[in-house]
Formats: C-alpha cells, sequence, structure tokens
C-alpha cells in the first residue's frame, strides 16, 4: 500500500535529519567554540550522560542555527506528512478509534509548536515572559509528540490482529516501551524543572527525551513491513 511506503520514508528521515542536524552543532560548539565564540569556556562533553550543555545552547547561536533551523522547519513539514499518511493508513484498513482526533490534533500540533520554537530560537529578548514563552513551547511539543504517539500505539494495539500481517509486532512492543517509558520519566522529572539545581540532570534528561522521541520514528520505519 502506497501509505505504508510514504509512512517508512518519512518516519526514517524524521530520525535522520534531527539526530544529524542536533549531534553536528554538538560537534561544532564543543570542538571549534573558541574560534566561533572566543573567551565562552565550553568544556568537553557527552551531554547525553553528563548533561554539560542543553540542547538550546548548542543549536541557538552562529552558525550552529544555520544547520538547526532548517532542519527543524524540514523535520515539522515532515512531522505533518506523517500524522495525515497516518489517518489515511487508519481509513484504509477500516480502524475503529475513538483517538483519531487526538492523535492528528497532538501529532499536528507537535509540529507547529517545533516551527514556532524554530522561529524564536537565538532571538534575544531580556524579559522573563518571553523566557517562560520559549520554554513553555518546548515543553508543548515534547508533550504534544508524546501523547500523539501514546494514543497511536494504543490504537495499534488494539487492531494488532487485523494488521499482523502488515507491522512487525516486535518493534511495535519496543515501541510501546519507549513511549510509557518517556512519559513515566517526563511525569517524574515534571516537578523539578523550575529549580536550577539540577540543571546537569535536566540537560541530560533533554538529551535523552530528544533521542527518545526520534527514535520513536526510527521504530515505525522497522514496525511496517516492506510493501510491493
Amino acid at each position: 500500500m502506497e501509505n505504508v511506503k510514504v509512512i517508512r520514508s518519512i518516519s526514517l528521515w524524521i530520525f535522520i535529519i534531527p539526530f544529524i542536524a542536533v549531534n553536528s552543532c554538538l560537534l561544532i560548539i564543543t570542538q571549534f567554540h573558541q574560534v566561533l565564540q572566543p573567551g565562552v569556556p565550553i568544556s568537553p562533553t557527552f551531554p547525553y550522560i553528563d548533561g554539560g550543555v542543553s540542547i538550546s545552547r548548542t543549536v541557538r547561536n552562529f552558525p550552529m542555527y544555520l544547520i538547526f533551523k532548517p532542519a527543524m522547519f524540514l523535520t515539522a513539514f515532515l512531522l505533518i506528512k506523517y500524522w495525515l499518511n497516518t489517518k489515511k493508513i487508519i481509513y484504509h484498513f477500516n480502524i475503529e478509534t475513538k483517538y483519531l482526533k487526538k492523535i492528528i490534533f497532538f501529532g499536528i500540533g507537535s509540529a507547529v509548536m517545533l516551527v514556532i520554537h524554530s522561529i524564536f530560537l537565538g532571538v534575544k529578548f531580556e524579559y522573563d515572559l518571553y523566557k517562560l514563552f520559549r520554554r513553555v513551547v518546548m515543553l508543548s511539543f515534547i508533550i504534544f509528540e508524546l501523547i500523539a504517539q501514546y494514543y497511536l500505539i494504543k490504537t495499534l494495539f488494539e487492531v494488532k490482529d487485523k494488521i499482523k500481517d502488515k507491522i512487525n509486532q516486535k518493534y511495535l512492543k519496543m515501541k510501546k516501551f519507549l513511549i510509557n517509558t518517556l512519559i513515566t520519566v517526563s511525569i517524574i522529572v515534571l516537578p523539578f524543572l523550575p529549580f536550577d539545581n539540577f540543571k546537569f540532570l535536566k540537560h541530560a534528561l533533554e538529551w535523552n527525551v530528544f533521542l527518545g522521541v526520534i527514535f520513536f520514528y526510527l521504530l515505525t520505519n522497522l514496525m511496517w513491513k516492506k510493501t510491493n
């Protein structure tokens, strides 16, 4: 089926583009920061473990935003296509779900939040309300993604016997475990976000949640079987 081919292709690129963009920015800022920003010390870091730098700090300055912003705009476009094609697949298999509106609303909403975050990234206003706005937008992107993915997995599990010849159920189970883990970790960490004492922990979690969210799409590519 054509929509399955599209989903497999789109989901792979949704993983590849942000992963390469963000980690390229990380490599540039850690290896060449003395050239790009003289006098601004940044120790060698692997933020997925030590939380030495945030994603925002990594991508918001020149020339990193020239890599990050176009990559995020393209990712947002692919996210919209992904969720619209997901809707077509649900219709194609005549899957009856009460969650369809939520899946599409939060899925496309996450893409919109990503665009807004990318537009305002690097724009400097020394206003607490503006800083709060940026944090709320980024948090909304993650929340919208997790909600859309949660309801999609819930829907697929309800009809897994109906589509068992189209999917690899091992990867479907992995997707369920991943999304449940991300939601649980996010709920546990949420009360600690306002406190600066947990800065390194928050940075490490930010990187790993980012990786988990895009890894979901790589599993999507693996879950749907190739069609002729």
